[in-house]
């Protein structure tokens, strides 16, 4: 389960057999749990998953996500693309 980043809490991380999958990204601070699709195309995320994510962890989620979004799609392409 390579971890991509830790920031404010959250830890950002991605499971090692999901690699047929299309790139995303979990995320988990406290109880708070979520996934979200990466669309690097489009330079967009969209969520798939939440559980217990309160507005503002998903607020605050969303900023990480996308500051760091050209890490999680490199992460990803250099994990799943050896």
């Amino acid at each position: 389960m390579p971890t991509v980043l830790y920031i404010s809490g959250w830890r950002l991380f991605f499971y090692s057999n999901e690699g047929s999958e299309p790139i995303h990204i979990h995320a988990q601070k406290a109880d708070m749990e979520c996934k979200f699709w990466i669309l690097s195309e489009e330079v967009d995320i969209k969520e798939a998953f939440s559980f217990n994510l309160s507005t503002s962890g998903r607020k605050e989620i969303r900023k990480i996500i996308f500051k760091n979004f050209d890490l999680i799609v490199d992460s990803w392409n250099a994990y799943f693309n050896k």
